[in-house]
């Protein structure tokens, strides 16, 4: 009873502290996100790799790894996202190519697709929404101007910690990468505390015209989720048997 009763004191003060909580509910716009990627911490949790790898990317990052960033934008309203790689352009007018990468989620009919590009190969998913089974925690703080709440799970597969933070002020279960599921938009994500943080860098409410949240024409292979499991988890082991660092060829 004592646990149910800071989880209901935890939501409470959320809804309360959140501005004008069911008021200005906002189901529509774009969110970029920005994925900072601390190497040299990842490298720190792979007991499996080499002393000699693992004293490269020491020499490549160094004592003060200020984390590899890149950035995704998504398109939202409250029955549809669309979420993508962000191109930005150098200071000298060019952009480097980012790979293929689209996740698009339907929640008013539970149907997801996915691009990705692993492992030398391009593949297309299609499925049904299964969120991750989520643990809605009693903490709050501030993401990107939001009062959001926190929420942790497992990704089963790569054995990795996820907690986000989600606002309930935009009411859309959405959220970076293949992250979704609660009761409202998660705005910052971090992966086995802190080797990875993807935080909203850009919130934007605006009416869309539809052809944001249009696909384009994929190429790949098709799959389901349980054959992406599959090549994820047959790429760890194999790796790991190899010593080598599996992360290079798919996200952390």
């Amino acid at each position: 009873m004592k646990a149910i009763s800071k989880y209901l004191f935890g939501l409470l003060l959320f809804l309360c502290l959140s501005p004008l909580s069911g008021f200005s509910q906002k189901t529509e716009g774009m969110i970029v996100y920005e994925r900072q990627e601390f190497w040299s911490k990842i490298i720190g949790q792979l007991t499996y790799l080499s002393n000699e790898e693992k004293d490269r990317v020491k020499q490549t990052w160094g004592k003060n790894d200020e984390g590899w960033k890149s950035k995704t934008k998504m398109y939202f309203n409250a029955n549809e996202s669309l979420l993508t790689n962000l191109e930005e352009a150098s200071e000298y007018g060019w952009s480097s190519r980012t790979e293929d990468y689209y996740i698009y989620r339907n929640y008013e009919k539970e149907k997801k697709i996915e691009l990705i590009e692993m492992l030398g190969k391009t593949y297309v998913l299609e499925d049904s929404l299964r969120a991750p089974n989520w643990k809605v925690l009693n903490q709050i703080k501030d993401v990107a101007g939001y009062i959001c709440m926190k929420a942790v799970t497992e990704d089963t597969v790569k054995h990795q910690k996820i907690t986000a933070w989600f606002t309930g002020d935009i009411p859309v279960s959405g959220g970076p990468e293949r992250f979704y599921g609660l009761p409202g938009m998660i705005l910052e994500l971090e992966i086995n505390d802190g080797d990875v943080v993807i935080t909203a860098s850009k919130v934007e409410f605006k009416k869309l015209e539809g052809k944001e949240l249009a696909l384009p024409k994929l190429k790949g292979k098709k799959i389901k989720d349980a054959d992406y499991d599959t090549i994820i988890a047959k790429h760890i082991k194999d790796s790991i048997k190899s010593y080598r660092n599996p992360y290079w060829a798919i996200k952390y």
